[in-house]
């Protein structure tokens, strides 16, 4: 005879995977609510919500988020600005390309760019996904715009 499980099982996810989970359920609810609407439209909303997530991070944080953004905006304007899983993150035809996660976002030792699978960083048959990121100098900057365009195609 199967025995139940305790009520106090241990919690799968962290409570930040919880909250990361739960903002991306957010974001798709309130994408499918909103009608068709222009691009021009879904940039400025897109950039609203970037913004906004970043003034919610701390100061480290927010000093690179703002960078990465302004990298991004300005190097690969192709990309669409938006939110994933809370995070500021650039999109093409609709797909999540690149996306960037504050270290306060998983309380983890540094910030990271990170790449979904409909980036085109492919390169043999092995290839990086994320980077660490612990400060913006000149050389990193470029080396984010370089990957980031790479990754847009």
């Amino acid at each position: 005879m199967p025995t139940r499980q305790s009520s106090t099982r241990k919690n799968v996810w962290t409570d930040e995977e919880r909250a990361a989970m739960q903002e991306s359920a957010k974001e798709r609810k309130a994408s499918s609510r909103r009608g068709p609407q222009s691009e021009a439209d879904q940039r400025a909303l897109g950039e609203q919500e970037i913004r906004d997530k970043i003034a919610d991070l701390p100061e480290h944080d927010r000093a690179m988020a703002e960078r990465f953004h302004e990298l991004i905006s300005g190097g690969v304007p192709q990309l669409m600005p938006r939110t994933y899983y809370g995070m500021p993150a650039y999109a093409l035809d609709g797909k999540t390309i690149c996306f960037y996660k504050p270290a306060s976002k998983f309380k983890e030792r540094y910030a990271t760019l990170g790449f979904e699978q409909h980036a085109k960083l492919d390169d043999d048959s092995m290839w990086p996904t994320s980077y660490a990121l612990t400060e913006l100098t000149a050389a990193t900057e470029a080396r984010i715009v370089e990957l980031v365009k790479k990754a847009a195609g």
